[in-house]
């Protein structure tokens, strides 16, 4: 049996292949080591659509009515300058409305990114932290996905 899970990428990043996801899967890496353990399988990969994310909630059911328990929002909603607004609202809404898992984060943080928000204090807000901890792996994993 397999975990079915879905991945909402930022709409800035529309024309991403998703290597850097797919990837991470692959090698249950960053937000995808919970599944370690575990099969998974991709049913739905798109875009937010754009601020304020007008694609959340048409990808949302229609991930659900494919099967997904776990939707991610993709790591560039947290790396990308500036970071996505709207991430908790989404978070929010897609768990309330499909009653469905939502982890922030696919592929880990690129150390590049990491040193850029460091630099320009972007996350020192707490309210960041929770939003982090999935994609923040070693520096040498941070490092690979640059």
């Amino acid at each position: 049996m397999s975990t079915k899970i879905g991945v909402i990428i930022c709409d800035r990043y529309r024309r991403c292949a998703g290597g850097k996801c797919f990837r991470a899967m692959k090698n249950r890496e960053g937000a995808f080591d919970i599944y370690a353990d575990e099969e998974i399988e991709l049913v739905g990969y798109t875009t937010c659509d754009g601020c304020p994310g007008g694609n959340i909630e048409y990808a949302g059911e229609e991930m659900v009515k494919n099967g997904a328990e776990v939707i991610h929002l993709a790591t560039g909603l947290i790396v990308g300058y500036p970071p996505c607004p709207y991430i908790h609202t989404f978070k929010d809404f897609l768990e309330k409305r499909y009653d469905v898992k939502v982890v922030v984060g696919t592929h880990p943080i690129p150390q590049k990114y990491l040193d850029m928000h460091t630099e320009l204090g972007t996350w020192e807000d707490e309210a960041w932290q929770p939003l982090l901890n999935a994609t923040m792996a070693d520096e040498a994993t941070r490092l690979a996905y640059n």
